[in-house]
């Protein structure tokens, strides 16, 4: 039970931190309390909704990742270095798979829904 509070302690100091300091992640919040409403109306099914909620929840996780990596690369070294760089550039292309996959979720909702497939 202890370290079950512990890593719940954790994880919400996280998230506190992370939507304190990083645009990014405020950016991606906000997102997801629009799309939690909006998938109730946008969703065609319940099945739907959750795909729906649970891409914008992976945008958020893949972000708190990329923020991780950046701060542990920055903290490895400051100075321009190609092979930080390209760690960067990586974890940075996590981010836009992510936001692919839950623009391509939404659309493929939103065609469900109106009836255009």
């Amino acid at each position: 039970m202890k370290r079950l509070f512990s890593a719940t302690t954790n994880s919400l100091r996280g998230l506190r931190d992370g939507f304190k300091t990083e645009a990014a992640l405020r950016d991606e919040a906000v997102l997801l309390v629009v799309a939690v409403p909006a998938g109730l109306f946008l969703a065609p099914s319940a099945a739907w909704y959750a795909a729906m909620i649970g891409s914008v929840l992976i945008i958020l996780a893949v972000e708190f990742l990329n923020t991780a990596i950046e701060k542990l690369s920055d903290h490895v070294t400051r100075e321009v270095h190609d092979d930080i760089r390209r760690i960067k550039d990586f974890s940075s292309a996590a981010v836009f798979c992510a936001l692919s996959l839950a623009g391509l979720v939404w659309l493929l909702a939103l065609a469900v829904r109106f009836g255009w497939l």
